[in-house]
């Protein structure tokens, strides 16, 4: 079995986007997977995917999707229709995909934003977001993953109301904070290999294991046979105390 350590193993990112949607310091998790992933002894290769550049889903390993203002994200909204079909192809081929917050609310159907206009989305995962009346969900969050048992912990700030679709499980259960929607306890979407959340902050520099876990899916994607190197083995303890 192949080493990453042992073997010039790489992985290339798309940054959809990456130049629009960073209001919230969600750049961040870009640099966490390639901290993470230099760890592991992968070379990471990161390219931003903007208006009007092409996107070939067989290029990349990893795709990561951040928020931003109202209107970045309306014209995101435009361009990325353009982009739906290879980024569907992706996602029902089992690629391993981070969606924070505007991002996440693209992959659905559509949103509203605060002053009623409905945007589209592109419709790869069967969510939806309404809107709220003079009210946003601020604060410190922390859920629970039913099937792991493992906690998140960030900060949300969004003024969206996302209600999940068919074949779609939360990221977790809202432990403190309000998470999807204030309503079923519910926070973020997890479809394949899609994991969508309304976590800034930026998710993967309080979730260190989170950001790990992304990059042996997407190492197992690719590579098949290589050897992972355990947790324990890349991460000083102060790391990942929480």
């Amino acid at each position: 079995m192949l080493s990453a350590q042992e073997e010039n193993f790489e992985l290339n990112i798309c940054h959809l986007y990456g130049n629009l949607l960073n209001t919230y310091g969600d750049n961040g998790n870009i640099l966490m997977l390639k901290y993470f992933g230099q760890k592991l002894g992968v070379k990471v290769n990161i390219k931003i995917i903007s208006i009007d550049n092409d996107f070939n889903e067989k290029k990349y390993d990893l795709i990561f999707f951040g928020g931003g203002q109202d209107y970045e994200q309306f014209v995101v909204s435009l361009d990325i229709q353009k982009k739906q079909k290879a980024i569907k192809c992706y996602v029902e081929n089992n690629g391993v995909f981070l969606a924070i917050c505007g991002g996440y609310q693209l992959l659905g159907h559509y949103y509203i934003e605060a002053c009623g206009r409905k945007v589209t989305g592109i419709g790869v995962l069967d969510h939806y977001t309404l809107n709220q009346n003079n009210s946003r969900f601020i604060g410190d969050i922390e859920i629970v993953n039913q099937e792991t048992g493992e906690h998140y912990y960030g900060f949300e700030n969004h003024q969206g109301r996302t209600f999940l679709g068919k074949g779609e499980q939360a990221l977790g259960q809202v432990i403190k904070g309000y998470g999807n929607n204030g309503e079923d306890q519910t926070e973020g979407a997890v479809y394949k290999n899609v994991y969508g959340s309304y976590f800034h902050g930026p998710f993967l520099a309080r979730n260190v294991h989170f950001a790990y876990q992304l990059l042996i899916k997407a190492l197992y994607n690719k590579y098949k046979t290589i050897r992972i190197p355990l947790w324990e083995e890349i991460c000083e303890e102060e790391i990942y105390d929480e």
